[in-house]
């Protein structure tokens, strides 16, 4: 039988660089704003994870350009955390412009580059072993075998990728390094990714006021092949979930 997935409606530029939201719809159990068909996997693999004791809730899904600006910002102006490649907590004030870029990327897309703007993509983490108060911070030690979302972790390494999911920073491939919270919905994602370019982004640039905007804008083919592009291949399996 045909997979409902399999024929997700190509995304417009607009849709892609998350400068419109006509793509995506808002739910509340889970409560998240997606695509419609990877919040229909979501929820058909948020249940088949709970017969398992898994509670998954996720906690970032569709991000738009202006929010994905605001992070951007607010990072490069030390309003936000900005850490480095070995996860510590860099001064932003003592980073060069270019310094600053390069440090953002790691952990966080230039807006238009987001994958949460195609609304495929979501954070994840298990109701059951987060925090009880406070935020919730997405670190790779918590995915560890010893770390508090341990099972989730396993758990998606099995059986993502049965409702069409996998994990896009799986590995450190010298961009964005591996975020194992981080899903995205292939059927979505792929046909998204195949539609971006380096010159869409540019345009969807033009007009906004990103800091760091004149290093971005005379290193962008470099950054967007190295922190866009290089990304795990979707698996063939996780492109038709059952």
């Amino acid at each position: 039988m045909q997979s409902p997935y399999a024929n997700s409606a190509v995304l417009s530029e607009l849709e892609l660089t998350g400068r419109a939201s006509s793509h995506v719809q808002q739910c509340e159990q889970p409560r998240c704003t997606l695509h419609c068909d990877a919040l229909l996997a979501l929820q058909t693999m948020s249940r088949a994870a709970l017969a398992d004791g898994i509670e998954i809730v996720p906690i970032s899904s569709f991000r738009s350009f202006e929010q994905q600006l605001w992070i951007w910002n607010a990072k490069y102006k030390g309003e936000r955390i900005l850490r480095g490649r070995d996860n510590s907590v860099l001064d932003s004030a003592a980073l060069s412009p270019a310094e600053r870029v390069a440090a953002i990327l790691v952990w966080s897309a230039l807006p238009g580059a987001s994958r949460h703007h195609w609304g495929s993509d979501c954070d994840l983490v298990d109701r059951r072993t987060a925090p009880a108060q406070g935020p919730i911070d997405l670190l790779d030690v918590d995915f560890a075998p010893d770390g508090r979302y341990a099972a989730l972790n396993d758990w998606l390494g099995e059986r993502a990728t049965d409702y069409g999911f996998f994990r896009p920073y799986d590995q450190d491939r010298g961009g964005v390094l591996p975020e194992p919270w981080h899903l995205s919905f292939a059927p979505v994602a792929g046909p998204a990714l195949a539609a971006m370019s380096a010159d869409l982004l540019r345009s969807a640039l033009a007009q906004a006021p990103l800091q760091g905007g004149e290093i971005v804008a005379e290193q962008l083919p470099e950054l967007y092949e190295r922190y866009v592009v290089t990304v795990a291949a979707y698996p063939s399996r996780a492109a038709r979930p059952a």
